[in-house]
């Protein structure tokens, strides 16, 4: 049994409190898909690998509670309970499969992330920087620019206040190798056009889509046969489900990175959103709204406030 002090919100939660990953699940049902606390009790079979009181990450449906029970085998050990670990779990893990599966990462690829000073794509931009790519972010403000070049980003594109068509087509006129896509809708469509020969285009979701009645964002596909003949381009789809096989190493990597300082976990607390900071359970619509105005730099997490009173 854990007690969580942090969760994270993803942009997927909405798809899934909206019953689109499981048709057979009837509300009420427990939300949420990650959180990092301290283990309050053990059963029999954990008691050998854990000790009460250590610190914990899991991700697991239904993390949006105070308490969690979660099988041993599912939690990872941590070296204390902090936010930035919390960032890992199922936004840096997603960027470090994805981009070492799918990616086909080397020195001089020209790599463009989407929402790239959001909570996964954040890792997407710095691993790519570490496997010396050139690095091209999309965002929505200057501040989140500012952000995305002290990590590494090469180029930044601030879409409100240029035309990432024409950025593209200016500057890289030869087109971009790889693209992490989380936006969807029109990004999508401009992505699918930017692609250099060979170019692979890796969806890890379309956020656009998600609050729409059917969680899809038209796109232009219509000629997305063509236009993949046209380049020996690919699209491949990425969900972190399916490579669970990879999962405990590349969790154990980014852990490694996270501690040595090598790789920056941005959170965001919202305390730039206008009600402040994310505090307990009853915050969690607050930073799913948050995420979806585009406001946030890094991960969203709400932390749970415990109080020395609390029973179990």
């Amino acid at each position: 049994l854990f007690s969580s002090r942090f969760v994270g919100i993803n942009a997927s939660d909405i798809n899934y409190s909206a019953g689109r990953y499981d048709a057979s699940v009837k509300p009420p049902f427990d939300i949420g898909f990650e959180g990092v606390g301290e283990v309050v009790a053990l059963g029999l079979s954990a008691s050998a690998d854990y000790t009460v009181g250590q610190a914990v990450a899991y991700v697991k449906a239904g993390s949006f509670a105070e308490y969690t029970v979660v099988p041993a085998r599912q939690a990872v050990p941590l070296p204390s309970v902090k936010p930035e670990f919390l960032t890992l779990m199922v936004s840096g893990a997603t960027a470090y499969i994805s981009l070492k599966e799918l990616g086909e990462l080397s020195e001089g690829k020209k790599v463009l992330v989407t929402a790239a000073a959001g909570g996964t794509g954040q890792f997407a931009v710095q691993l790519a920087k570490k496997a010396k790519c050139h690095v091209i972010g999309t965002c929505s403000s200057d501040e989140k620019g500012g952000f995305l070049k002290s990590i590494g980003c090469d180029r930044t594109i601030n879409y409100k206040t240029e035309n990432v068509e024409s950025v593209l087509r200016n500057h890289y006129p030869e087109g971009v190798d790889i693209v992490y896509e989380s936006v969807g809708g029109k990004m999508f469509d401009l992505a699918l056009n930017s692609l250099a020969t060979k170019g692979r285009l890796i969806v890890i979701g379309f956020i656009a889509g998600y609050q729409h009645p059917t969680g899809l964002t038209p796109i232009k596909a219509e000629s997305l046969p063509a236009k993949l003949l046209k380049k020996s381009a690919s699209i491949r789809g990425f969900f972190l489900n399916h490579y669970l096989s990879e999962y405990k190493m590349a969790l154990k990597h980014l852990l490694e990175m996270c501690e040595r300082g090598d790789l920056v976990c941005e959170v965001d607390f919202g305390d730039m959103s206008p009600e402040g900071k994310f505090t307990g359970l009853e915050s969690v619509f607050r930073a799913v709204d948050y995420m979806y105005m585009g406001k946030n730099i890094g991960k969203i997490v709400v932390e749970l406030p415990h109080s020395v009173n609390s029973k179990l």
